[in-house]
């Protein structure tokens, strides 16, 4: 039997997802973009480049945002991931999906559960992140539809709101 022709060997990875434990077993070249959108059917998670250019498939990884397309799910062991499924609670949007909404910062949608992720990881770090913060945090994210003015609008007036929940 040739080297190629043997079955690869499957892991078995464990991880919390969205508070939620789970266990999927994977190839060691099994991206988490493809282990979360294929076995754990978290279709939010968008693959856009597929090469990590694009910020389309950014979750959060223990609380900082990582481009899943460009990390294996074997990497993911033991570790806790957050998608943009994860944010609403109890039928309620997260501030953010609802500045969102709010600010009408998206038009196709393609690249927006990315852009919310890196933007919650940016604001949970930072609740009253600076203007340059935020275009900093979404660096590493494309819209192709140009909605970025809109995008920076909403996580500022998320940002704005901490602040004035602070100074209460």
């Amino acid at each position: 039997m040739s080297p190629e022709s043997q079955p690869e060997t499957a892991f078995a990875v464990r991880l919390t997802v969205n508070e939620h434990p789970e266990e999927v077993r994977v190839s060691p070249r099994r991206t988490l973009l493809a282990a979360l959108r294929e076995d754990l059917h978290l279709t939010g998670t968008k693959e856009g480049c597929g090469v990590g250019t694009c910020g389309a498939c950014t979750v959060l990884v223990d609380g900082k945002p990582v481009l899943s397309c460009m990390m294996l799910a074997v990497q993911a062991d033991g570790r806790t991931v957050e998608t943009v499924e994860g944010l609403a609670r109890d039928g309620t949007l997260d501030p953010l999906q609802q500045a969102f909404i709010a600010q009408d910062a998206f038009q196709c949608g393609f690249c927006t559960p990315g852009q919310i992720m890196a933007l919650r990881g940016l604001l949970r770090r930072r609740p009253q992140a600076s203007s340059e913060e935020i275009r900093h945090a979404l660096d590493g994210n494309v819209c192709r539809c140009g909605a970025y003015l809109r995008i920076q609008a909403a996580a500022l007036e998320v940002a704005r709101s901490a602040e004035a929940r602070r100074r209460r």
